[in-house]
């Protein structure tokens, strides 16, 4: 099918599709007389990459569940792989936000007349390594 084609059954824009493509997300499509031809599985693979998109998963580790493992390796193998990764990465996310959301909470009960004051007490803390507090 042509690339207009696609975009109308999947929902992506052609430019999104011909991007997919030319970073290798995508395998690039047949040309005939100029013009792009794609498989009708290749409909398929966008969803598989909307998806993976809004799991989170970045393009460069999509074109690895299509392309970073031998023909053979099944795609639940390759989810769980890639998956497995990407759970530890939103796991050490989710702590770090914790920790910004612990010294935001702390620094809105500020009693602070100066920032110079603030800095003050955010220095001891980091230089003592200890975990954010209140700033009073």
């Amino acid at each position: 099918m042509r690339i207009g084609e696609l975009a109308r059954k999947s929902g992506f824009a052609s430019s999104t599709i011909r991007y997919y493509e030319r970073v290798g997300v995508l395998r690039a499509a047949a040309r005939q007389n100029g013009q792009r031809h794609f498989a009708a599985e290749v409909e398929h693979h966008l969803s598989v990459i909307a998806f993976a998109r809004r799991a989170g998963f970045t393009l460069t580790e999509i074109r690895d569940l299509f392309h970073g493992f031998e023909a053979s390796a099944p795609a639940s193998h390759r989810w769980r792989k890639l998956g497995r990764k990407k759970i530890r990465d939103i796991d050490q996310l989710v702590a770090r936000l914790q920790r910004m959301q612990k010294m935001l909470k702390g620094s809105a009960r500020c009693r602070c007349v100066k920032l110079e004051d603030c800095g003050r007490l955010m220095r001891a803390q980091i230089l003592t390594k200890r975990p954010p507090a209140t700033l009073e």
